[in-house]
């Protein structure tokens, strides 16, 4: 793996090829890193959508800093893996305090920021600041062990540090450049389920996996464990025309959102209005809404839903308050999980 025969030829076809991204019209090192962020765990075109939304209200690191909880939940609502947006409050935050509001030009600097690991102080140094760092993701390594033909198993860590390694010795001029080209290449030609589009790719003369005739044994990891299978019941309280939500416990799944009631098991309709009558509430009518899935990285909800409809005069646990519809639809957060629930009612 070479200069001449890898990277010459894998920036033409960038410079020819690249996608248009609104982060890539921009040299802003805030657009370059909330994009990274965005775009771990999520579709290129869900990240598009929510970027705009993202950086019309919250243009800076300053505004990101100051911005409360709960609107950036809003504002991050239906990207998952919630954290992300947790840490870049927490990073700006510190980047306002420490840095006068400006991301440093500095690897290590970048990579002591909250949530920012070696992935993404890469991408911010290299693409904001021309800094010569590697920015492996998975694309990167699948493009990299079917183009060596390399056996390693790449869930372990010293094997990105290998392809880290890797990238830097062949790393040209224009480091910013480089890292996106091998992005897009395992994005849209080395793709990952399937036969790559060898014809397509730049690099094909070279890599020893297509030479080979073996793509898509490549990369090497092991077999993923099936998800555990988790059935919920949940209950759409509806009180005065207001919808009773709860905030989720700060740890563990989907930590600290806001929900509608719910809990383990699958209830019948009669079970459901039991438990909510023995939490002191009276109920005046219950609807079915219906089953649902939902699929997190290592768990699937098998949710069974009922609108539940109270009386006007009835008890209130101190964990549940009720909004307005309208408040639930442009001021609290509901995760994904519960939008099937959630656009029944809105």
């Amino acid at each position: 793996m070479d200069i001449e025969h890898f990277s010459m030829p894998l920036l033409r076809w960038y410079d020819e090829n690249k996608r248009e991204m609104i982060w890539r019209d921009h040299f802003d090192p805030y657009y370059i890193w909330l994009s990274e962020v965005m775009l771990q765990q999520t579709r290129i075109e869900a990240a598009k959508q929510h970027f705009a939304r993202f950086t019309d209200e919250l243009p800076d690191i300053e505004s990101l800093a100051r911005v409360s909880e709960e609107r950036l939940m809003k504002l991050w609502e239906g990207l998952g893996y919630y954290n992300r947006a947790r840490n870049l409050k927490k990073a700006a935050e510190i980047l306002v305090r420490d840095y006068g509001g400006k991301l440093p030009a500095d690897f290590d600097a970048l990579r002591s920021l909250p949530g920012v690991g070696p992935y993404t102080a890469g991408a911010v140094a290299s693409m904001a600041f021309g800094i010569k760092a590697p920015a492996v993701d998975g694309n990167v390594l699948r493009v990299i062990m079917r183009y060596m033909r390399c056996d390693d198993d790449i869930s372990k860590t010293g094997v990105r540090k290998k392809a880290e390694q890797l990238m830097c010795s062949v790393m040209p001029e224009r480091p910013g450049d480089f890292n996106q080209a091998v992005m897009e290449l395992g994005e849209v030609i080395c793709i990952p389920n399937g036969a790559p589009l060898c014809d397509r790719c730049p690099v094909n003369a070279t890599c020893q996996a297509r030479i080979h005739g073996c793509q898509e044994e490549y990369p090497k990891k092991p077999e993923k464990k099936p998800r555990r299978m988790e059935k919920r019941t949940l209950a759409v309280l509806e009180y005065n025309g207001r919808i009773g939500i709860r905030k989720r416990p700060e740890k563990g799944l989907l930590g600290g959102l806001y929900e509608f009631p719910s809990w383990d098991g699958k209830a019948s309709e009669g079970e459901a209005v039991k438990r909510v009558e023995n939490r002191g509430m009276k109920h005046a009518g219950v609807l079915p809404m219906g089953e649902a899935v939902h699929i997190f990285s290592h768990v699937e909800w098998h949710m069974t839903g009922f609108h539940i409809l109270l009386q006007e005069e009835t008890g209130v646990p101190e964990d549940i308050f009720f909004v307005t519809k309208e408040e639930l639809a442009e001021r609290y957060m509901l995760p994904v999980a519960f939008h099937y629930y959630l656009k029944q009612i809105i």
